[in-house]
């Protein structure tokens, strides 16, 4: 319909229409004009003009002629309609205008620029779309990064209130706090003292807040890995303040665009059945219940044909052999949970006898406030650095070798402050001391520790492809760092073959079975291992057949899809036949063997399956510094097939949880402790997923 009256509002006798937009004649402010709506015109002019905020004066029903447009195989007559619009302002009283002029102040002023529409909310300036969730924190964001110049500027208003609490939500998922914080007295003190007359949410309101937040992520997470070929799950056992225990489900995949990302699905609590392990029917059935945990979220999330490996730090045996068959995927084992029990396995009673007299030591100084100061002391005169000594813990084996390496560097600092009876008396010297025998299996056993330390963070690191180095590492940590030297006193030798020995039956170095491992195969495809050096000639023949086979997999799979590109393929190469048909550019002896040989005869690129598994083996290998994503976003096209098997096996993370070992990885577990059983489930989906 066309409107062929007058414009009713008189908000126009301050604005002008040019278009889409509409232009403020007082403040030359440029708003976008959407389907004849004036609100957005009377809120610029109340929030900015107030005082030439223009008065509808009609109390009366106003009539608006309406000419409508008939169809073009309509009579030619038109008819025309009257229709009553009734005055806004009709019969308001006093008290209801005042009650009217308070809820607007309530109201925030993106909404001088934002105009709703179902769920979603329109910038009158630019036309940009964002989701509405009952917050205003996204289009103020918007507001300050796109129009600076229109953004709101009232002070502290009740729409920065708004944003206070968005704020307050924010702070506890990063941080993972309790929601019950924000009804603590201190809490509120610290906001009703910065922010005047603020209202101070409720549980349920910023409960209701995140949840937000949770729903937003999860569309967002389902259209992601709606677009990916494979997943890689990780199932993360730990236990809570509360001693409870949990499995948190993950994922990794490749992007298109080569870019490996991760996120966390959901967190499940488990039975206290998987810890009965004295009862075989029992540790059974906690079994199938955490199996059915994660078959559940994998069919939440309608990746069920997607999933190539799961890898867990289950030390409890919560996944049976029995349970994993169920299962269509390769169960792994966290590689820094095998490498826990290789060294728990060769820790000998000598070595643990040193590492507690060493922890005794270390406690010693760290608490007794004299000796602290009196080490401090030595440390200026002896020009050592001046650090603090280190506690090792009994749930971290790497911190052993850090209070080592903190102990030798300082050794003669505290042998000078356990000597001097000034500060400690013969009797604790005596107790305290550490023996010559002692330090120098210390002095020999650290540095064991710390090629482990080493491996461990490789595989731990979140910003690099992991899992493809685990074999590599395994082998070389068995073959050359794991074997007895000549100058190794008794006890290191001791722990090298027992840990040597540990990794050779959990990693199953000498498995028959060896190439149909995900990590090894996860190898092949980084074109930094394909050589697979570390293997002998019969183990590297084993891989390449697995290799072909898991090509010619993909191709029975791809199969339809493969027909369908050949007849593509038809519509565009000429027919042999037709080199009958005269012509000048068919009769070139060029074209003729183009028509013959084909367009891709000389193509670098490989058609054929088995070719490019050839031609991918016999490729130079690129330097270790070099990320293998990197090195397929810019060869994939050459080894297309090869390209698919790399997304599938090479986001199979090497550790249930990535960075365990970093400072941010310590903390992220830290802080997950202590969540309440009823939100831990978002609360970690929120923050990790950020």
């Amino acid at each position: 319909m066309k409107r062929t009256g007058r414009r009713r509002s008189s908000v126009w006798d301050c604005f002008e229409q040019t278009g889409n937009f509409v232009r403020c004649m007082k403040c030359n402010a440029t708003l976008k004009y959407c389907g004849g709506a004036t609100t957005s015109m009377m809120n610029h002019m109340s929030r900015h003009h107030s005082s030439a905020t223009p008065m509808d004066e009609d109390e009366k029903p106003v009539i608006c002629t309406v000419q409508c447009i008939e169809e073009e195989n309509a009579p030619n007559n038109s008819e025309i309609t009257q229709v009553a619009v009734m005055s806004p302002n009709i019969n308001i009283t006093p008290a209801e205008r005042d009650s009217s002029e308070r809820k607007r102040l309530k109201r925030s002023s993106v909404w001088d620029i934002f105009i709703k529409v179902d769920d979603e909310v329109h910038c009158t300036m630019c036309g940009t779309k964002l989701k509405y969730r009952s917050s205003t924190t996204s289009m103020m964001y918007h507001i300050k990064n796109k129009h600076q110049d229109a953004a709101p500027n009232d002070g502290v208003s009740l729409a920065t209130h708004a944003e206070v609490t968005e704020l307050i939500s924010r702070m506890i998922e990063k941080d993972m706090l309790p929601i019950s914080m924000v009804s603590g007295d201190g809490f509120r003190e610290l906001l009703a003292y910065t922010v005047h007359s603020y209202k101070m949410p409720s549980v349920g309101d910023v409960t209701r807040i995140i949840e937000g937040h949770f729903h937003e992520k999860v569309e967002e997470l389902m259209v992601q890995l709606g677009r990916v070929e494979k997943v890689a799950l990780t199932a993360d056992f730990w236990t809570g303040l509360t001693f409870q225990r949990y499995m948190t489900v993950s994922c990794s995949f490749i992007t298109e665009d080569w870019q490996g990302r991760s996120a966390v699905l959901q967190t499940h609590k488990v039975s206290a059945g998987s810890q009965m392990h004295k009862v075989s029917a029992g540790s059974h059935s906690s079994a199938d219940t955490v199996t059915d945990s994660v078959l559940s979220t994998v069919q939440a999330w309608a990746i069920a044909g997607k999933v190539t490996s799961c890898v867990h730090n289950d030390t409890q045996n919560s996944l049976s052999v029995q349970a994993c068959t169920r299962a269509t995927w390769d169960y792994t084992t966290c590689f820094a949970t095998t490498l826990q029990r290789a060294v728990s396995d060769g820790l000998s009673e000598d070595l643990l006898r040193i590492v507690v007299a060493a922890g005794k030591l270390v406690k010693h100084f760290n608490c007794n406030l004299l000796a602290n100061e009196a080490l401090e002391q030595k440390q200026v005169q002896m020009c050592l650095p001046q650090h603090k000594l280190i506690q090792s813990s009994k749930d971290r084996w790497d911190t052993i070798c850090d209070m080592f390496e903190r102990l030798l560097e300082q050794r003669w600092a505290i042998k000078a402050v356990l000597s001097d009876r000034t500060v400690t008396s013969r009797q604790e010297a005596q107790t305290l001391e550490i023996e010559d025998d002692c330090w120098q299996i210390i002095e020999n056993f650290t540095p064991v520790l710390a090629t482990l330390k080493w491996a461990t963070t490789v595989i731990s690191a979140e910003t690099e492809v992991s899992i493809s180095n685990i074999y590599p590492i395994t082998f070389s940590l068995v073959q050359t760092h794991l074997v007895p030297k000549e100058n190794d006193v008794e006890q290191v030798s001791e722990f090298k073959l027992k840990v040597q020995q540990s990794l050779r039956n959990h990693m199953e170095v000498d498995s028959n079975d060896l190439a149909s491992k995900p990590a090894l195969i996860a190898s092949m495809l980084d074109p930094r291992h394909k050589h697979l050096s570390f293997l002998t000639p019969t183990g590297r023949l084993a891989a390449k057949v697995k290799l072909h086979e898991l090509v010619s997999k993909l191709d029975a799979v791809t199969a339809t899809a493969g027909a369908k590109d050949e007849q593509q393929e038809t519509l565009v190469t000429p027919d042999i036949s037709q080199a009958a048909v005269p012509s000048q550019i068919r009769s070139d002896t060029k074209n003729t063997m183009v028509l013959l040989l084909g367009d891709n005869y000389s193509s670098s690129y490989a058609t054929d399956s088995e070719a490019q598994v050839d031609y991918y083996l016999r490729d130079i290998a690129p330097s270790l510094d070099i990320n293998p994503l990197d090195w397929w976003r810019v060869n994939g096209p050459r080894f297309p097939k090869l390209a698919t098997l790399a997304r599938h096996y090479l986001c199979v993370p090497g550790v249930s949880l990535p960075s365990l070992l970093s400072e941010a990885g310590q903390t992220f577990a830290t802080m997950r402790r202590r969540l309440s059983p009823e939100h831990v489930d978002m609360m970690i989906f929120v923050n990790r997923n950020a």
